[in-house]
């Protein structure tokens, strides 16, 4: 099954970008921010801090989701 990207903005640094995620990633990545009592804008500027190279901004916020995810797995 596949699903199709959706198209949300974001506010990074002052500046409005926007990012393309399956549904499937927008509703973990705003679930990662909601547990650590961050904004959404705020989490993605501290992954648009971290990148390196050109990776883009939606691959990044992709590998943080599954990162964070399989460390929670690990842990329980």
């Amino acid at each position: 099954m596949t699903t199709r990207p959706a198209k949300h903005s974001l506010t990074l640094h002052g500046h409005r970008t926007s990012v393309s995620l399956e549904p499937e990633f927008w509703d973990a990545f705003r679930a990662i921010a909601a547990e650590q009592g961050i904004a959404l804008n705020q989490l993605a500027a501290d992954i648009d801090d971290a990148r390196t190279g050109d990776e883009g901004l939606a691959s990044a916020i992709r590998v943080f989701v599954l990162r964070h995810l399989t460390a929670q797995r690990r842990q329980a």
